[in-house]
């Protein structure tokens, strides 16, 4: 004869499997969702993260993929509710994967090469800054014609590129 313990603990690890077997169907089943909706590719840019009140929350990996997706969450959520009746769903969320660390990385990359364009650019105007030569006819004055392409070459490195 078994103890209360050991029926106990055999009936708590069946619930608990049947329980973990229903949320492996349903994490897997995201690639059947969007097939089934004409979204094949999708699968593929997208999965199911996390389920938290009710509400399914899809992670992708572009914005161009969440605009698609957006198209289809109606259907998606019709599809959950009726595979899926005992998760009791009532949203799906889309969010971006978050990817922050290498993003900033790459826009400060992004950043410090305009910086590093408009700086070499900036000399180059300033090498070449030059008054009209149609002012300079009327001056007779070599010092202030210096003084005035100084001023020019002052003038060129401080206006925004």
């Amino acid at each position: 004869m078994k103890t209360a313990g050991s029926i106990l603990s055999t009936i708590f690890d069946e619930r608990f499997m049947k329980k973990a077997q229903g949320y492996s169907k349903f994490f897997d089943s995201w690639k059947d969702i969007t097939e089934k909706n004409g979204l094949p590719a999708a699968a593929d840019h997208s999965r199911i993260k996390d389920l938290d009140k009710g509400i399914v929350y899809i992670e992708m990996d572009h914005p161009g993929w969440k605009q698609i997706l957006q198209t289809k969450q109606s259907k998606f959520l019709n599809d959950f509710k009726i595979r899926f009746p005992q998760l009791e769903i009532s949203g799906i969320a889309l969010m971006l994967q978050n990817n922050q660390e290498n993003n900033t990385e790459e826009i400060s990359t992004e950043n410090e090469s305009v910086k590093n364009i408009k700086t070499e650019k900036r000399k180059e105007i300033i090498q070449n800054a030059e008054i009209s030569p149609k002012g300079l006819e009327a001056i007779k004055d070599d010092d202030f014609i210096e003084t005035l392409k100084s001023l020019g070459k002052t003038i060129a490195s401080r206006e925004p590129l």
